[in-house]
């Protein structure tokens, strides 16, 4: 009787787990029971009675359901916690209520099940310096300092930079020492994603030139952009909008102000395991003469030595139509130095 008894509530235990299971169909009409553990990355990991712990790839799954509510996020943004009930080929359904009726959903839609939660966001970004000096016919000394910020949610990003150098050169005859380099620039940026890839953008740049004669160059500007891609290997968004372009030069007693259009780029390719390669360019041509504009890009390469430190070699190119008198509109700088990333 006891023997008979045991088997019975054995029995029993193994109906009722089937029964309160959750149940995987494959398009070969095989069956899984088990528990739905999360859907990543386009597959399935499910945990069966009888095989243990299994990835399987969504793609061969026919339909499914779970005994309990899951979360289940879809291509479009759709986000609910449902009871999952079984549907059609490729197919599934949620269990309604009161409130909402049954819905079938196709599988193909659905980007991920359960996913792990977000890192919370935090900012991240690098420091850099240079030093380079000379001894002997001539004597020289030359300094300069870069520093980046940025912090991605999954709404928006902000980013803030500046970058400093200074140069002197000793006169060999009288030993008095000449200024070659003295300038530095901050600029910032905040972009808010309206989707994953359409985004606006409010940005900012202040720099000051004492070889050029300028006292200060301020642009504030606005408009919108597209996030083409953006990974861990590459990124590459462009940008259109208006800018508002104020220049100050010390040998003149007049400023320059003007709106102008505001085109660029920003491009970064992973192009080996430990080298970067990182560009910007932005364009502000005046809305009154398209032929007075000012041009900026930066350019570099960073080579990483260890897992934070880097050596880098950065090239900033400025263009200015109407440069202080006397002075040339083309300028370019060339940083070498070493950094540390956190």
């Amino acid at each position: 009787m006891v023997r008979r008894v045991s088997v019975l509530v054995f029995c029993l235990g193994v109906v009722t787990s089937s029964i309160w299971a959750d149940e995987i169909v494959f398009k070969n009409g095989d069956r899984l029971t088990g528990k739905i553990e999360q859907v990543v990355g386009g597959k399935m990991v499910f945990k069966s009675d009888v095989a243990g712990a299994l990835t399987v790839e969504l793609s061969n799954i026919q339909t499914f359901d779970s005994n309990t509510p899951i979360n289940v996020h879809l291509s479009d943004g759709t986000v609910f916690s449902q009871r999952i009930l079984k549907s059609g080929a490729g197919q599934f359904a949620i269990e309604g209520d009161e409130t909402l009726k049954a819905q079938e959903f196709e599988l193909a839609t659905i980007t991920s099940i359960n996913p792990p939660e977000r890192p919370k966001e935090k900012w991240s970004g690098n420091v850099s310096a240079g030093l380079t000096s000379t001894h002997g016919n001539t004597r020289t000394d030359a300094i300069n300092a870069s520093v980046s910020l940025g912090k991605r949610t999954e709404k928006d990003r902000m980013q803030l930079g500046a970058d400093y150098a200074r140069g002197r050169q000793e006169d060999k005859d009288t030993g008095e020492k000449i200024t070659t380099e003295n300038w530095w620039r901050a600029k910032g940026k905040y972009d808010y994603f309206f989707s994953k890839k359409l985004y606006g953008y409010l940005d900012g740049r202040y720099e000051k030139d004492s070889i050029a004669e300028l006292d200060r160059r301020v642009i504030v500007g606005s408009g919108g952009g597209y996030q083409w891609i953006e990974s861990d290997d590459m990124n590459f968004s462009t940008e259109l909008g208006m800018a508002s372009l104020y220049e100050k030069y010390d040998n003149q007693t007049e400023s320059n102000s003007e709106v102008s259009a505001q085109v660029g780029y920003y491009f970064d390719k992973r192009l080996a395991e430990n080298i970067k390669f990182i560009n910007d360019l932005t364009y502000y041509p005046s809305t009154e003469k398209f032929s007075d504009y000012f041009l900026t890009s930066t350019a570099e390469i960073r080579a990483h030595l260890t897992k934070n430190m880097f050596a880098n070699f950065k090239v900033i190119f400025n263009y200015d139509a109407t440069p202080a008198i006397g002075k040339g509109g083309t300028d370019t700088k060339y940083l070498v130095g070493v950094g540390w990333s956190f």
